[in-house]
C-alpha cells in the first residue's frame, strides 16, 4: 500500500501545472547555452534532478546504505559541454548528492567528470581524451543517467558486491564460512557504476567498426571515494572492440586489467605484493534497436587474484529490453543473473565466495514532457551478499530534465 500511495504522490507532483512547468524550462534550456564568435565556440549548462524512494529488506540489496527499510535520495546533476570549432570539446559533470550510490548520509558535492576531447578528423576515425570520465568498457555506461536508464538501479554486474575487498579485509579461507555481517560495502563488484576514473583514452569509428582504449589510475572494480586515490604507479588499462553491421544490431567485446587494492589497505602476506592484487575481465555485450522495441544484453567473465589467498572468478550477465507503448509510456524487463567461483589458497581450502544471485526487475515509465520523467520500478532476487533468501525492491524516481 505504501508503494501505491507514494506512486500516485510521484504522478500527482509531476501533473500540477505542466504546462507552465515545460514553458519554464523551455526557457530555460534556452539561456543556458551561450555561444560566439559565429557560433564556433558554444556552451550549454544542463542538468537534471531526481528524487528517489526506496523500500527493500535488510539487509538492502547491491550498494544501497541504510538501516530500516524505507530511503528517500534527491539528487542534482549539472552538465556543461562546450566546443571550441569541430576539433575541441570539453565536458564535465557535477553532483550534489547524499553519495553516488542511495544512502542515508549527509549532503555532498563532487566533481565526478571533467575531460578534454580532441578530434582532428571530421569523420570520427580518431578521438583523444584527457581528464576524469567514465569507462569504455561494456555499453551500459552510455545510458546510466537517470534519464537514458529505463531502470532505477543498475544492473547487477555492477552494482553487486563480491567477496573481494580493497582494504585489507581478509577473505575466510573455507568456503562455507564467508564473512555473515560484514558491511557489504567494503567489498567490490566487478563494475563499479560508470567508474569515473582519471586518465587518457583513444577512440573512433572506422566503417562499420568502433574502437576505444583507456588508460586510468584506477580499475573498473574501484569504489567511488577512491577514484581519486590511485596513482599512475599501477595503471589499469580498458578496451572495446565493437561492430555494427547496420542501423539495428551493434555487438561488442570489452577487456580489463587492472590492480584493486589501494595504498591504504591492510598489510599482505609475506610472499605477496600489490602486484598480486589483479582483476582481469572479459565481456561481451550485444542490442538491438527497431521500431518501439529495443534490446541489450552484456556479460561478464572476471577473476580477481587475492594475495594469500587464490583467484576469485565472477561470471555476470543480463538481458535487457524496453518497449515504448505510446510516445509518452515504456514499459522494461530485466533478467540479471552472477555466479561466484573460487580458486584455491596455498593450504587446499576453496576461497571464500557469496551465494548466487538471481533477479528480474520490471519497469515502467512515464514522460509527462520532453522535461518531467516518472519511473517506477519491482524486483524480485534470490540470494544476495551473505544469504540464499528471497527478496524484493520497489523504487520509484521522478526526474526533472533541463
Amino acid at each position: 500500500m505504501k508503494q501505491f500511495v507514494l506512486a500516485c504522490a510521484f504522478s500527482f507532483l509531476a501533473g500540477l501545472d505542466l504546462a507552465r512547468a515545460q514553458d519554464f524550462l523551455d526557457r530555460a534550456d534556452e539561456a543556458l547555452t551561450i555561444s560566439g564568435f559565429n557560433d564556433e565556440a558554444r556552451a550549454r549548462l544542463s542538468g537534471l534532478a531526481d528524487f528517489e524512494y526506496y523500500n527493500f529488506p535488510q539487509p538492502p540489496p547491491g550498494l544501497i546504505q541504510r538501516g530500516g527499510h524505507d530511503l528517500f535520495v534527491p539528487r542534482l546533476t549539472l552538465f556543461l559541454d562546450a566546443n571550441l570549432g569541430p576539433q575541441i570539446y570539453f565536458f564535465a559533470q557535477a553532483r550534489l548528492d547524499t553519495g553516488f550510490d542511495p544512502a542515508n548520509r549527509d549532503t555532498q558535492v563532487r566533481l565526478d567528470e571533467f575531460a578534454l576531447r580532441y578530434t582532428p578528423w571530421s569523420d570520427g576515425r580518431f578521438n583523444l581524451q584527457l581528464g576524469k570520465f567514465a569507462t569504455v568498457a561494456g555499453t551500459w555506461v552510455e545510458r546510466h543517467h537517470s534519464w537514458e536508464n529505463p531502470f532505477v538501479t543498475a544492473p547487477l554486474p555492477y552494482e553487486t558486491p563480491t567477496l573481494v575487498s580493497d582494504n585489507g579485509i581478509r577473505l575466510t579461507n573455507e568456503g562455507a564460512r564467508y564473512l555473515k555481517g560484514s558491511d557489504k560495502y567494503e567489498f567490490l563488484p566487478i563494475i563499479w557504476g560508470p567508474v569515473y576514473a582519471a586518465g587518457a583514452s583513444v577512440s573512433g569509428l572506422a566503417g562499420i567498426f568502433e574502437y576505444a582504449v583507456e588508460l586510468k589510475d584506477a580499475p573498473l572494480a574501484s569504489r567511488p571515494e577512491s577514484w581519486d586515490d590511485y596513482d599512475f604507479e599501477r595503471p589499469a588499462i580498458d578496451a572495446r572492440l565493437g561492430l555494427q553491421p547496420n542501423e539495428a544490431w551493434r555487438f561488442g567485446v570489452s577487456a580489463a586489467e587492472g590492480n584493486y587494492l589501494r595504498d591504504i589497505g591492510g598489510p599482505l602476506p609475506n610472499d605477496s605484493g600489490l602486484s598480486d592484487d589483479r582483476e582481469f575481465l572479459i565481456g561481451q555485450d550485444v542490442s538491438y534497436a527497431r521500431g518501439h522495441l529495443q534490446f541489450w544484453a552484456e556479460a561478464f567473465e572476471a577473476r580477481f587474484q587475492v594475495p594469500g589467498a587464490g583467484d576469485a572468478d565472477v561470471f555476470a550477465y543480463y538481458l535487457e529490453a524496453k518497449y515504448k507503448f505510446a510516445p509518452q509510456l515504456f514499459g522494461a524487463l530485466r533478467w540479471n543473473q552472477e555466479l561466484f567461483g573460487s580458486g584455491r589458497d596455498a593450504t587446499g581450502q576453496p576461497v571464500a565466495r557469496p551465494p548466487d544471485i538471481a533477479r528480474v526487475d520490471l519497469a515502467a515509465g512515464y514522460r509527462f514532457s520532453a522535461h518531467t520523467q516518472l519511473k517506477l520500478q519491482y524486483s524480485l532476487a534470490h540470494g544476495d551478499f551473505d544469504s540464499n533468501h528471497l527478496g524484493s525492491i520497489f523504487a520509484a524516481q521522478f526526474t526533472i530534465r533541463f
